[in-house]
């Protein structure tokens, strides 16, 4: 096996006094636990390979402080630092990198973009003026994966429309 990608996601926004325990253990169970059960379970036929590539999904809300994010923003954390961890202790045989995407138009964020006016206020937060599409995560995982990232291990890369390093006000 060349390469593995873990791209889970949950949406609980919520302020902090609704979370319960249970809702970040939840979060932490899909995202981190989620991706240590799934690695552990590739990583003779990753080491097998020689040249192995990981792609982690992490969230701009870990670099980013957002309202309502305290529970993703906690479990996508523990993401980032097992993809350091883990590029650490695989290399040079298997590069681990994440990727830490904004509010992306997929299935999962349905409820917060079913609307034109949703998406078109969505999109105003970001300095690019628009929110990301699948096709933006896409092309970066299939980099990651591909030999011309041969060089990349324990990289947290935002793709995010510059929300998470441009001020625009």
């Amino acid at each position: 096996m060349d390469g593995t990608v873990y791209c889970p996601g949950t949406i609980q926004l919520k302020p902090f006094h609704r979370l319960t325990p249970e809702d970040f253990l939840k979060d932490f169970q899909i995202n981190c636990l989620g991706a240590v059960a799934a690695l552990q379970s590739a990583l003779p036929a990753l080491k097998a390979s020689g040249k192995a590539s990981v792609v982690l999904f992490s969230t701009v809300a870990v670099v980013q402080g957002m309202l309502m994010h305290a529970s993703i923003a906690t479990a996508k954390g523990a993401v980032e630092g097992l993809t350091r961890s883990l590029a650490a202790e695989w290399a040079p045989v298997i590069r681990v990198n994440a990727i830490a995407p904004s509010l992306t138009d997929t299935p999962l964020a349905g409820n917060l973009l079913n609307a034109d006016s949703k998406k078109e206020a969505a999109g105003k937060r970001h300095p690019l003026q628009q929110i990301g599409k699948p096709e933006d995560l896409a092309s970066l995982v299939a980099y990651l994966l591909s030999d011309a990232s041969s060089f990349m291990t324990g990289q947290v890369l935002s793709v995010d429309g510059g929300l998470s390093s441009v001020r625009l006000f």
